[in-house]
């Protein structure tokens, strides 16, 4: 057998701390695990461990990233008809994680997410934006099952905002107090909020105010995207010559998302490029809320009924600089639209994305 080259040296090293970091993450916690047990674990030097990530919170969050990736697979679902039944799925799996018992609970890695977020500004601002970004799919993937059953219907982000709130709620608790409450009223409130699709009650969506927006220019510009991209939420390699939106988005601005999907012109992709000023430690966390944003899609929604929008990692900024982002932050917001294999419009600042969808429409 030939040598090893450096990348697959260095690719083994970084499975091997992150096997260890999660052992080390789930028997001691967040708060109590040590970089340097870590290290003796995989077989490395501490600097081996660093080498691979800049610190404690950034490992934590890629053992869970990457615990999630794994979990990512399996077929959509293909028998679920209403807004009530999906949200039950959607329910029923996600409480069917929650611990039985204080010892289950404990030995969970993910059981100091909540705490390990909420400790630093640096993470609570992405995280909200990130959990933004899943209300926004999962609301939009509602509204598709309600138009097809209706022939119309109206916002639907809201009613997924709201189930969200009350899944997470309800999966914290269950951490720090297991066995209190029913999970299957959890599920059943979750059921019931459906009824909010049916009765119209969640309102229609309003657009940007346009005095605050910038118009999109127009351009006529090469459009050479690079190969090998993967839509993290499909968990699939995607090619992005056809015509459509790319929006480049940082991690405090994924609220940008249902503007830009919402002005995109009918039948065409929406393609969401998630960047971030910090990569080694909120590139990670990206990964898993997206990943776990995946799991719960394909387990209570048909393919048919997805939204049409495709979300792309790209902690290098290799993508972001193909559309014309020099330098990248969690602040960033450009978007392009593609028509022909050229870049037909371009838009920066708030609003870029709603722009450059309904500009030359």
């Amino acid at each position: 057998m030939g040598r090893l080259t450096r990348a697959e040296v260095q690719e083994m090293n970084r499975r091997k701390v992150l096997e260890a970091a999660r052992e080390e993450f789930g028997e001691r916690g967040f708060r109590d695990a040590k970089i340097d047990r870590i290290a003796e674990r995989a077989g490395l030097t501490r600097g081996a461990v660093y080498s691979n990530f800049p610190g404690k919170r950034a490992l934590y969050f890629a053992v869970l990233a990457d615990l999630a990736v794994r979990g990512a697979v399996g077929p959509p679902a293909d028998s679920v008809g209403t807004v009530r039944e999906a949200l039950g799925v959607l329910a029923r799996n996600r409480v069917a994680r929650f611990p039985l018992s204080g010892e289950e609970s404990a030995e969970n890695p993910a059981r100091d997410l909540p705490s390990v977020v909420l400790a630093d500004a640096q993470t609570r601002e992405p995280y909200a934006q990130l959990l933004k970004l899943d209300a926004i799919v999962l609301g939009l993937a509602l509204e598709g099952l309600a138009a097809g059953r209706r022939g119309g219907g109206g916002r639907l982000v809201p009613v997924a905002e709201t189930v969200l709130t009350l899944l997470h709620g309800a999966d914290q608790l269950a951490a720090a107090a297991p066995g209190f409450g029913d999970p299957f009223q959890v599920v059943a409130a979750c059921e019931q909020l459906g009824g909010l699709a049916s009765e119209g009650a969640a309102g229609e969506w309003a657009p940007p105010h346009l005095p605050y927006v910038a118009r999109a220019r127009p351009v006529d510009e090469a459009w050479a995207p690079p190969e090998g991209v993967t839509d993290a939420l499909r968990g699939e390699a995607v090619g992005l010559g056809e015509d459509g939106v790319v929006a480049v988005l940082g991690l405090h601005r994924l609220e940008a998302v249902e503007e830009t999907v919402r002005a995109a012109p009918a039948g065409q992709v929406v393609t969401v490029v998630l960047v971030t000023g910090e990569p080694g430690e909120l590139g990670p966390l990206a990964r898993l809320t997206v990943a776990e944003l995946g799991v719960s899609m394909r387990q209570a929604f048909p393919r048919g009924v997805w939204p049409g929008v495709r979300v792309v990692h790209d902690e290098a900024g290799v993508l972001a600089g193909v559309v014309g982002v020099s330098g990248v932050s969690d602040a960033t917001e450009c978007a392009v639209r593609v028509e022909g294999g050229r870049v037909v419009a371009r838009g920066e600042g708030r609003g870029a994305g709603y722009a450059v969808g309904v500009g030359g429409g």
